[in-house]
């Protein structure tokens, strides 16, 4: 659903004072918009996951500076690494509670290059380390599932790119999903690997949903939102996106526009609100 509605997170977004909140990034653009949301709501914690040391540092002091009694922490974590991800969840996850989870990173239309475990860099990044985290936070959600009046929601960003899907026979070819692929010779390869990502997300957000069903899965579509992944393309690129907008007829948003829908998934909708598997685009 394209437009806006009467939310407001500031008035809309209910107080948090119980929650535990994870937001896979957190630096720049939406991560940030929503940092600052939720700080504003009281959590009783904020994890912030990044490789960026400089920026999220950053965004904590600023954030802090405003809210003080914020209790924020970093947890350095280069996604694309499945062995990374392992390993710095265990150093750096101290709770035995989590409430939110916010899988946001993405990269966008990237030369055909391998991860460090031999994936397809866009297929790594912004599928597989948000699935290898989820696994490893699982049991902690599961168990927050069973206190008393729980609300617990894993928040997913996707794109309404996943559509393309339908050009490709099988929606996902993992055999080609490598820098060797065929797809990587293809005037629009880049585009067509991050929308097998894309696609990957809201299989897993939906069969999260299917088999767990105390919990509450979704995956959210940020449009075009201006931030740095979208406003720095060049090239055809930029042109792919310009062109695929106007036949779609989104527009652009700002930041603290785009990330409406995250927010409302996230702590504005009320839980029998909330569609389990649900696709929700921009407010």
């Amino acid at each position: 659903m394209q437009g806006f509605k009467d939310f407001d997170p500031a008035k809309d977004m209910r107080d948090l004072p119980d929650k535990f909140i994870s937001i896979n990034t957190g630096t720049a653009g939406l991560g940030e918009e929503s940092v600052r949301a939720f700080a504003a709501h009281n959590p009783l914690h904020i994890y912030l996951t990044s490789r960026d040391v400089a920026a999220v540092n950053a965004l904590i002091s600023d954030t802090r500076a405003k809210y003080p009694t914020a209790s924020l922490s970093f947890i350095k974590m280069e996604l694309s690494s499945l062995h990374a991800v392992k390993e710095r969840f265990a150093e750096g996850f101290r709770y035995d509670r989590l409430d939110i989870l916010m899988n946001k990173a993405s990269i966008i239309a990237k030369t055909a290059v391998l991860s460090t475990n031999g994936h397809e860099i866009q297929f790594a990044t912004n599928y597989l380390g948000h699935a290898m985290l989820t696994k490893q936070l699982l049991p902690v959600l599961l168990m927050t599932a069973k206190y008393p009046h729980s609300d617990v929601r894993i928040i997913s960003n996707t794109s309404a790119g996943y559509y393309f899907h339908r050009a490709i026979k099988g929606g996902i070819p993992f055999a080609e999903l490598d820098a060797r692929s065929t797809m990587s010779g293809t005037v629009l390869g880049a585009w067509i690997r991050h929308d097998q990502s894309t696609l990957a997300t809201i299989l897993l957000s939906t069969e999260l949903a299917r088999r767990h069903l105390e919990l509450t899965s979704v995956v959210v579509h940020p449009v075009l939102a201006k931030i740095p992944t979208k406003t720095d393309m060049a090239g055809l690129s930029r042109i792919f996106v310009n062109v695929t907008s106007q036949f779609s007829g989104e527009k652009w948003l700002e930041p603290h526009q785009g990330v409406l829908n995250q927010l409302w998934c996230a702590a504005g909708a009320e839980k029998g609100t909330l569609k389990n598997e649900g696709y929700y685009t921009p407010l």
